[in-house]
């Protein structure tokens, strides 16, 4: 394993962190394969009850990497197929833990990273989070953030935040519901990790039921969403868009 994903347990509670700090943990194709094997394998532990996903630095996750994206191939349409099924998988392993998941947000959480966020069954932030879905502005569709936001926001929010590509602060998210707790500056993962030794008392099984409730009002949703997003960044690629001002953006930021 390399050192960007890190993986530790302190009792009952496992806790993953991102660990790309001077990249605001914005992920590549690598990273999410190596988290996506660790959260496999806490399926069907039962030592471990709750799960904390968490960033290094001063960002949660700003999303894709997009110096890995920015030169895809638009008539590859196979790898830009199998780039949406490894966020399916990671989507889904995340999703489909019977342990109580935390994302500690600290920071930045944008693009695919916010969803991220959003796949956990709690949030927990401090005022420096700023949560958003700024593809549009990098020309990229958001079609699984429409996904991921719809049953918090509806229609009218998750529309403001895939066309504008705003980012709101910490209290707009918990007034929203993008966050369920507020901790002291600094203070983010020591409120989830709190958080997490009291729910890890509760029955084991309650809590398997509930969640297996709670996934299946989605998953027909999800499944849907993953494939439209296969043919909409089809076509979007297509027109080479996303390349032109992704390209820009990486120049600017040059």
């Amino acid at each position: 394993m390399s050192q960007d994903v890190l993986f530790e347990q302190t009792g009952p509670t496992a806790i993953i962190t991102l660990n790309r700090p001077d990249k605001l943990n914005a992920w590549t194709e690598a990273m999410r394969s190596e988290l996506i094997d660790y959260l496999e394998g806490l399926k069907g532990n039962d030592e471990i009850r709750t799960v904390i996903l968490t960033g290094s630095g001063r960002a949660f996750c700003a999303g894709q990497d997009l110096a890995e994206t920015a030169s895809m191939n638009p008539e590859d349409h196979e790898s830009a197929e199998a780039w949406i099924d490894g966020f399916d998988r990671l989507y889904r392993a995340v999703r489909n833990l019977d342990q109580i998941t935390i994302a500690a947000v600290n920071g930045v959480a944008a693009g695919s990273g916010f969803q991220y966020s959003l796949l956990a069954d709690l949030r927990v932030g401090d005022s420096k989070v700023r949560m958003g879905q700024p593809e549009v502005l990098s020309g990229i569709p958001s079609i699984t953030g429409i996904w991921a936001m719809w049953s918090i926001l509806g229609k009218s929010k998750t529309s403001q935040f895939v066309l504008t590509g705003e980012l709101v602060d910490a209290a707009e998210a918990q007034r929203l519901g993008l966050l369920n707790y507020l901790a002291d500056d600094g203070g983010v993962l020591a409120y989830a990790k709190d958080l997490a030794s009291r729910l890890s008392l509760l029955p084991p099984g309650a809590v398997r039921l509930t969640k297996n409730r709670l996934r299946s009002l989605e998953d027909d949703d999800l499944t849907d969403a993953m494939a439209e997003a296969k043919r909409v960044h089809r076509e979007a690629y297509g027109t080479g868009e996303p390349q032109r001002e992704m390209a820009r953006f990486l120049a600017g930021r040059r």
